[in-house]
C-alpha cells in the first residue's frame, strides 16, 4: 500500500496529460489531475515512510 498512492498519482497524470494533449476533452479530464495531486499530498500528510 505503501507505493500504490504513487503508483495511482503517476497513472492518473499520464492519462491526464494524454487526454489534455492529446485530445480535446471536456474540462472533466482535469479531474484526474486533482485527484493524482490528492493522492500524492494523501502520502505525504500521512507521513508514510519510503521503503
Amino acid at each position: 500500500m505503501n507505493n500504490t498512492l504513487y503508483t495511482i498519482a503517476v497513472i492518473l497524470v499520464i492519462f491526464w496529460a494524454i487526454g489534455f494533449l492529446g485530445f480535446h476533452v471536456d474540462g472533466l479530464i482535469h479531474l484526474l489531475l486533482v485527484v493524482a495531486v490528492i493522492a500524492v499530498l494523501l502520502r505525504i500528510i500521512r507521513g508514510a515512510k519510503p521503503l
